[in-house]
């Protein structure tokens, strides 16, 4: 295959771009286990056990107990709701008729509401966690007889959102202050923006850096513009992680970052051509390459990023140069209107940008972490279809910023708002926005 393209494979090498193994005996699969229920769950106790007359051995002697067999399942148990009172007694000198004294009323999240925070962290993950609509969230509500209007609801999440804008600022400055950060941007539709019909298109766009803090921040935009990454990233210095769009050319012209393109866009063009297409072709050839190069990473997933880096080098690098001798080779060979013309061409055009994920240990091969993180917004935008205002939008990528770096730093996004909600409003200094953050919080 790869002789007709003038390219010779030896060694090693030629292993790697492979499609088959050579397996010495055969050896059955297993069944994939049923993951454990958690013990902290709490358990209903129903004994199942045999007659008196039947725990008399034939013998005459009692039967011992020597164990037992346990069957758990899980038992669902509807929603249940209670009501919090603030009770503050008062008290006056009965002889004066004077001096009245009450408790001073705490800082609740939202004063003058009937939402507690655990009410409003369960709208929040209900629909940016769970793509429940606010209208679906009120039928849920009308079933068990509360009169829950959307208009409280959203209300409510839009008071909310204002209160966490310091800590999204919070997670901007730590991926500003790291040297590595990922951005992509992806499609909204949101309604009653000025000057715009509600059927033009508008843009979250995403970023995600931060290193070991793991920060995950979404930005509503009404246009995609480029300019909109570089005010957020202004003051960022390092590598950055995008796919090929234009308007991230802003970083050629940006002294101390160094743009790194994503490999699984460029493997994605040929791959779109198998789907389609009846034979085996070049498109088939440029997989393989694709195919070695994350395996080699699967591989350096379990190192650290030195070793991570010396792995590529010896073993990423001489695949790479072969397939830069395979897309040239092809290049004059493949018309430019084509599919398969358009997939190379379009690897050749980034080819220096997708090469400097070698540059350092850290970096990963594609932007699929960063996509990760845009997968629940995309799956939620089918459920609720657009943004209801400009403000609705913003209040959407505040919470998704949140519940994002949640998931992100293997945190619980409910328990997480939960307690987050109930201390924000004692919040002075930025130190105390700070220790409310997924990657510091005390629960």
């Amino acid at each position: 295959m790869f002789d007709e393209a003038g390219i010779e494979l030896v060694g090693e090498l030629k292993d790697q771009l492979e499609d088959t193994i050579d397996i010495d005996g055969y050896q059955r699969k297993k069944h994939p286990t049923r993951k454990p229920i958690p013990k902290d769950m709490p358990r209903e106790v129903v004994m199942h056990d045999i007659p008196e007359h039947e725990k008399i051995c034939d013998c005459g002697a009692h039967l011992v107990r020597i164990g037992e067999a346990v069957t758990e399942q899980i038992k669902y148990i509807p929603a249940k709701l209670s009501v919090v009172q603030h009770v503050r007694p008062k008290y006056a000198c009965k002889p004066c008729q004077a001096n009245v004294k009450i408790a001073p009323m705490p800082n609740l999240l939202l004063p003058k509401s009937l939402a507690t925070p655990e009410l409003v962290a369960y709208t929040i993950i209900a629909k940016y966690c769970d793509h429940i609509p606010l209208y679906r969230q009120q039928n849920i509500w009308d079933r068990l007889g509360i009169d829950m209007p959307r208009s409280s609801l959203c209300g409510w999440l839009l008071k909310v959102s204002a209160l966490c804008e310091p800590l999204v600022k919070l997670l901007r400055q730590y991926i500003i202050a790291y040297d590595y950060a990922q951005v992509d941007e992806t499609t909204v539709q949101v309604l009653d923006e000025i000057g715009r019909s509600n059927q033009t298109k508008s843009y979250i766009w995403c970023y995600r850096g931060g290193g070991a803090k793991r920060c995950i921040v979404y930005e509503y935009q009404e246009t995609r513009g480029g300019y909109h990454a570089k005010e957020f990233l202004s003051g960022f210095k390092g590598y950055l992680q995008s796919d090929a769009y234009s308007g991230y050319h802003f970083v050629d012209k940006e002294d101390g970052i160094i743009r790194v393109g994503c490999m699984a866009h460029a493997r994605r063009k040929f791959a779109d051509i198998i789907k389609i297409s009846k034979t085996n072709g070049l498109a088939h050839e440029a997989v393989k390459f694709f195919r070695a190069l994350y395996k080699i990473e699967k591989e350096a997933r379990e190192l650290n990023t030195s070793m991570r880096f010396a792995l590529r080098d010896e073993k990423a690098k001489p695949i790479l140069a072969t397939f830069k001798t395979w897309l040239d080779t092809n290049l004059t060979k493949t018309p430019v209107q084509s599919k398969i013309g358009e997939a190379i061409r379009y690897t050749l055009s980034n080819w220096e940008w997708l090469n400097n994920y070698l540059k350092d240990g850290r970096i990963e091969i594609d932007n699929n972490l960063l996509e990760n993180a845009i997968r629940p917004f995309a799956v939620g935008r089918k459920n609720w279809l657009f943004m209801g205002s400009p403000s609705g939008a913003k209040a959407g990528a505040t919470f998704y910023s949140l519940i994002e770096t949640c998931k992100a730093n293997d945190l619980e996004p409910y328990q997480y708002l939960c307690t987050m909600l109930h201390r924000i409003r004692d919040c002075v200094t930025e130190d105390d926005y700070r220790k409310l953050l997924p990657q510091f919080i005390q629960i």
